[in-house]
């Protein structure tokens, strides 16, 4: 009887045995996409754990669907239920790990603590702390960067005060959308119809970096998209003030070696201030494919199609009284923007050996914008082509380990332009209307970046890093326009040698002093170079610049406290003015020197109270001199005045509260008054903001949803959120410095996502 009994207990767990399978997976960090080793991962039902290996790579055995549990030291514990028999899974760092998380877009990757420079990043789960609609207004949290933010799509970045003289765009900073260049040849640079949602982590170099990315005197600007980890789609409905609705949908798969998301949305509003609709409408694709495991490949696809109108800046009477409405001659003529964007590129990494590897991607971009004015209607078409290359060896030097990085990046762009009168005076409602041809111009510009980097660790607590680039820009001008003025012509700028040295010191356990020396560099754009004779000033030169800081970055408390510090000095010379002439038109003019001064400080608290209960506290902020060292300009002196368009100083503390599924975030923000020209003959006046969030996110089964509401500038704060530096009034007309910033505004966000 007793072996009938173990007879049939065995066939029974034969059975079980048979209806367990074999899962197969790997563990690798969200921030760097690298393979996390000794994960613990844990099947609760059967009281079963494995480990990672130096791949991150597991195998164990369960019968699906079932939960598995993620968990690593320094990173946030994971739970999901594997529904395949082959997955992938992504851990986030926790916060006080942040400091040894490896900078992607480093050319030899190096931790956040250890790198001898000034780097901020910003998660996506940051990004998911304000509304929906906008993704620069969170770059305001990184010290030393300040965003101009007009309107949804009027939006100007300036970093340690570089681009801040600019009159409506971002200039002088170089940017990267998973490893395409997304400024155009010429240095203008729009981020604002990128979606908040596809980011996963944004790294701002702030200083000149040219030795590593070419012409970006401010510093530069890497995004990273989300990647797909698992089968899953989802939707998501935002609603906000002003009757801003926006409506996206994802979907992500990951099946053996391949992978991918693709995210398609919507965005609509009224706008607050009179002719400020705005409307757009994005496809945004992300593939990989690890061919084997030394080569993998990554496709990036993006359209964009946006018409959004302009309400312009105001004068000082209409921002103090009636900020909702529109410049008049704006509103006539319904003044808008409306353009096609893509973006498309194909990286290729492979590893030679172990200490041997190459990253290289071709990438092209489009743009096809009209846009009517008061003064004139826009026509432009602009396409780019370009190729990045980058090899990496490990070595060693006097039995020391040392790392090499080389390469090359190239872009050559065809860009048409071309202006009609506007004859909106001519309607009988607002509105624009198409005149006679003014002016037709084809221009092809192209540079070519050689960039090396050596780094060498001397010791244990001392590294070295020592890098340089050549820089070769130039442009060919063709002007098919039928007058009796010709422009067109050829221009080569001289070459540029960028070098950059960085030391990094561990003065106690995991507090590291470090110092650099860099230098940057921008080039006028093509306008500028323009006499108002229409002829080329070849006299004009390149804008360059040295960066020398010191700072101080350390963890403490058992990581719980991670603190920055750090003191820099911009020295600019040849310093680059547009001079306005006109409506539209800008001479470009060498006029002095510059220097961009300032402190900035980062620190960030996390404490897990218990299991249920989480706080974070956050802390950014820089004081500011710039001023102008030497600058005369028309026979007025402004040496020593400050340097116009950039606040005197910022202090954005905030503080988030986490009990279970619920989440309350609350972020305050000061800045400093902002010099409006270059005399300092008018100040913006300081403003405070404050902003609020509550989440809330669960899940059923594999069902996953969440819901938030916020409110921003809850004090119903009246500030100027951009500038219009130098503006000039016209006519006996007074100059409109100012664009209003939003009144206090509501928003709500409801996500659903389910996981097959």
């Amino acid at each position: 009887m007793k072996i009938k009994i173990l007879a049939v207990l065995a066939a029974i767990f034969s059975l079980q045995d048979m209806a367990a399978q074999f899962i197969n997976g790997q563990v690798v960090s969200a921030e760097t996409r690298q393979p996390l080793e000794n994960v613990r991962v844990f099947h609760a039902q059967s009281n079963l754990q494995v480990f990672t290996n130096a791949e991150g790579e597991f195998e164990i055995r369960a019968e699906i669907p079932t939960k598995l549990q993620f968990s690593l030291l320094g990173y946030t514990s994971y739970s999901e239920t594997v529904t395949a028999e082959k997955v992938k899974i992504q851990l986030q760092p926790e916060i006080g790990q942040l400091s040894e998380v490896l900078i992607q877009a480093a050319n030899i990757p190096k931790s956040v603590r250890e790198l001898p420079a000034s780097v901020s990043l910003i998660r996506s789960a940051e990004l998911s702390k304000t509304d929906n609609f906008n993704l620069v207004q969170s770059f305001n949290k990184a010290s030393g960067v300040f965003v101009n933010q007009g309107a949804l799509n009027t939006n100007k970045i300036t970093i340690r005060g570089i681009g801040a003289r600019s009159q409506y765009s971002t200039n002088r900073i170089k940017a990267y959308l998973n490893g395409i260049p997304v400024t155009t040849a010429e240095g203008e640079l729009t981020l604002d119809d990128l979606d908040p949602e596809i980011i996963e982590k944004v790294e701002i170099f702030k200083g000149p970096v040219s030795s590593v990315f070419g012409a970006g005197l401010g510093g530069a600007i890497n995004l990273y998209t989300k990647d797909a980890f698992e089968n899953s789609a989802g939707v998501q409905f935002d609603y906000g003030s002003f009757h801003t609705r926006k409506m996206g949908a994802r979907a992500g798969f990951s099946e053996n070696d391949l992978s991918g998301t693709i995210f398609l949305t919507n965005l609509n509003s009224d706008g607050w201030r009179q002719n400020s609709a705005y409307e757009r409408s994005s496809f945004n694709g992300n593939f990989q494919l690890d061919h084997t495991e030394k080569t993998h490949w990554n496709l990036f696809i993006s359209a964009t199609n946006l018409k959004a109108y302009i309400p312009s800046s105001l004068n000082l009477e209409d921002f103090q009284n009636t900020p909702e409405k529109a410049a008049f001659t704006w509103r006539q003529a319904a003044g808008y923007e409306h353009y096609n964007r893509q973006i498309a590129g194909i990286s290729f990494s492979h590893s030679f050996s172990e200490k041997f590897s190459n990253l290289s991607s071709v990438f092209f971009t489009a743009r096809n914008a009209y846009e009517p004015r008061p003064f004139n209607i826009l026509d432009e078409n602009r396409q780019s082509l370009g190729v990045r290359t980058k090899f990496n060896y490990e070595s060693s030097f006097l039995e020391r380990q040392a790392s090499l990085s080389f390469g090359t990046e190239a872009m050559r762009e065809w860009y048409e332009t071309g202006t009609f009168q506007n004859l909106y005076e001519e309607q009988q409602a607002n509105g624009s209307l198409e005149g006679e041809r003014l002016s037709l111009n084809n221009q092809h510009r192209q540079y070519l970046n050689l960039f090396a980097q050596a780094n060498w660790i001397i010791t244990e607590k001392f590294q070295a890093e020592a890098g340089t680039s050549l820089n070769f820009t130039g442009y060919e001008l063709i002007d098919d326009f039928d007058d009796s003025v010709d422009q067109s012509g050829k221009y080569t700028f001289s070459p540029v040698v960028s070098p950059r040295l960085g030391i990094s010191y561990e003065l106690f356990e995991e507090k590291n002093l470090y110092a650099s020396a860099s230098h940057g560099f921008s080039t006028p754009s093509v306008a500028e170079t323009l006499t108002p004779e229409g002829l080329i000033n070849t006299d004009l030169k390149t804008e360059t610049g040295w960066n020398y800081e010191i700072g101080f970055k350390g963890n403490w408390f058992q990581k719980k406290l991670y603190t920055e510090l750090n003191l820099y000095s911009i020295q600019v010379r040849n310093l680059l003015v547009a001079r306005r002439v006109d409506n539209d038109q800008y001479v470009g003019v060498n006029a002095g020197k510059a220097d961009h001064n300032g402190v900035e400080f980062t620190s960030v608290y996390q404490e897990n109270i218990d299991e249920n209960w989480q706080i974070q506290l956050r802390l950014t902020g820089n004081l500011t001199d710039y001023h102008f060292d030497r600058f005369v300009d028309l026979g007025e002196n402004y040496s020593g005045n400050e340097l116009p368009g950039v606040p005197e100083y910022s202090l954005i503390p905030s503080a988030e509260v986490e009990f279970k599924n619920f989440g309350f975030y609350l972020n305050y923000q000061a800045f400093g008054r902002i010099a409006l020209n270059d005399a300092n003959a008018a100040y913006t006046e300081a403003y405070q903001l404050l902003n609020s969030q509550l989440r809330y996110s669960n899940n059923l089964g594999k069902l996953d949803y969440s819901f938030k509401v916020g409110a921003n500038n809850l004090f119903d704060e009246a500030y100027a959120a951009s500038v219009v530096t130098n503006a000039v009034g016209f006519g006996g007309a007074s100059p409109r410095f100012y664009y209003p910033g939003n009144p206090r505004n509501y928003y709500g966000s409801i996500s659903v996502k389910y996981r097959f």
